[in-house]
């Protein structure tokens, strides 16, 4: 796989996460689950730690 680190810039707040700053883990872990990661939210949101579909959604239609 491919080196896709960037730790410096990973959004994620969850302080338990073991893939934070590994974004291939990350994103592929979260689609597996049917979700997507930190990255596609805005920071309020994302400090819910609803990573669904219809919360992505829901965000973005509400912004518009």
């Amino acid at each position: 796989m491919a080196d896709c680190n960037n730790q410096i810039d990973c959004p994620c707040t969850y302080s338990g996460c073991d893939k934070h700053g590994k974004c291939c883990e990350c994103l592929q872990y979260h689609l597996r689950m049917q979700q997507l990661p930190a990255c596609c939210f805005p920071p309020d949101v994302e400090r819910t730690y609803d990573r669904s579909f219809r919360k992505f959604i829901q965000t973005y239609q509400d912004r518009v």
